[in-house]
């Protein structure tokens, strides 16, 4: 029988713990000893008038004393997405001992992966143009659909949830560039973190070059899988994959 532990869900860039959809109850049923834990990176979500951080480092310090204001205590287990991974990542670096198990879906990062694949350049011109001349809730939630996925269950309810979420907790454009900044300049490091890691890919991603992923994974002789036809959110996409993979894997430490 699996010993109880603690999973600390992360998300992306401007995305909050809502956007995890039915990811947390899909992942609890393939881990039923485990408590999920889903937090917000100051900014988003409930947290959306605070500022948010100006480095990775400083997020990770956030989600630390978040976790210690509702007395849940390390070990835990992070599965972070994007940014989120940053995070993880900024995390292990400084409290190694806090972290026994990371997940990084869809991650790229400095030094290992150049700023055209971290951002695929096909996508320019759909944000710039939705930046400069505003764009509806619903425009900026069918884009980031369609960026970001490729055969999500029920995309128009996505999109009505995704547009409920802008509207209740609404981020700032100061706080969407602090978190875009903050992303660009970390640096991860060239040594992998020292908890047991996981990389999981989606060949199919538009919105980040699936070489990042495969990239990382390399340089630090980290476990990997690659699902061959889902998008960037791939929780979305095929949250059971994700929970499968990571049952396997867990399964397999020696």
């Amino acid at each position: 029988m699996p010993e109880p532990h603690t999973w600390i869900l992360l998300r992306g860039l401007t995305r909050e713990q809502r956007h995890w959809g039915r990811f947390p109850a899909t992942l609890s049923r393939h881990a039923p000893e485990a408590r999920i834990v889903t937090l917000d990176i100051p900014g988003n979500g409930r947290l959306c008038a605070q500022t948010s951080p100006a480095t990775v480092p400083d997020m990770a310090e956030h989600c630390r004393a978040e976790l210690a204001r509702q007395g849940i205590a390390p070990p835990y287990h992070v599965l972070a997405m994007s940014l989120g991974a940053m995070v993880t990542v900024a995390w292990a670096q400084a409290h190694p001992h806090e972290l026994k198990a990371c997940v990084l879906i869809n991650t790229s990062m400095r030094p290992f992966n150049p700023f055209y694949q971290r951002l695929r350049p096909r996508n320019y011109p759909r944000m710039l143009k939705l930046a400069l001349r505003g764009g509806s809730p619903r425009q900026w939630e069918e884009a980031i659909l369609k960026m970001t996925t490729r055969h999500p269950p029920e995309p128009e309810q996505h999109i009505r949830d995704w547009i409920t979420y802008r509207e209740a907790c609404p981020v700032s454009r100061d706080n969407a560039l602090r978190q875009l900044l903050a992303a660009a300049r970390y640096a991860a490091p060239s040594t992998p973190p020292a908890p047991r890691l996981l990389i999981l890919g989606s060949a199919q991603d538009g919105l980040v070059d699936p070489r990042c992923s495969r990239q990382i994974a390399t340089q630090w002789n980290a476990d990997f899988a690659q699902h061959p036809t889902a998008g960037h959110d791939l929780p979305l996409d095929d949250g059971p994959w994700v929970a499968l993979q990571i049952q396997q894997w867990l399964r397999s430490a020696p």
